[in-house]
């Protein structure tokens, strides 16, 4: 018996339907990993996006992001599932190795020490301020 394995999986949705609608596709695809012994773990939605080619004649997708643990025998029939729905224009299913959550986890790292580091100069930029206009204040 195999193991359970961690999996991203990526889906544009036809932009050309409702936000509703294109919830409910969301909704479906969701529901399909969960009854099929799949857990989700991160659902991102990146929005509505200028495709780069035209695909089925259509030049704008919804872009949705989703990472699951899943049995490797359920990827083929989602896979299938995906490609029958005529509102999800592309898919790619990918399996997320310990060597990405790594790149991934330490390139958050960095963002986040970029951010902490933004933060401090802005707060040394407000401190440079406040004594300048202090300064001139007294000078007056």
């Amino acid at each position: 018996m195999s193991e359970r394995r961690l999996y991203e999986t990526t889906f544009i949705v036809n932009a050309a339907l409702e936000d509703n609608d294109i919830e409910l596709v969301i909704t479906k695809v969701l529901n399909h990993i969960n009854n099929n012994s799949g857990s989700i773990q991160e659902i991102n939605k990146w929005g509505r996006k200028r495709l780069a080619y035209p695909i089925a004649k259509k030049h704008n997708g919804f872009y949705v992001n989703v990472i699951y643990q899943s049995m490797p025998e359920f990827i083929p029939p989602l896979e299938r599932f995906l490609t029958l729905d005529d509102t999800i224009l592309r898919h790619l299913t990918l399996q997320i190795t310990q060597q990405l959550l790594d790149l991934r986890a330490k390139r958050a790292m960095e963002e986040g020490q970029a951010l902490i580091i933004e933060q401090e100069n802005l707060k040394e930029d407000i401190k440079t301020e406040t004594i300048e206009v202090v300064t001139s204040k007294e000078d007056e």
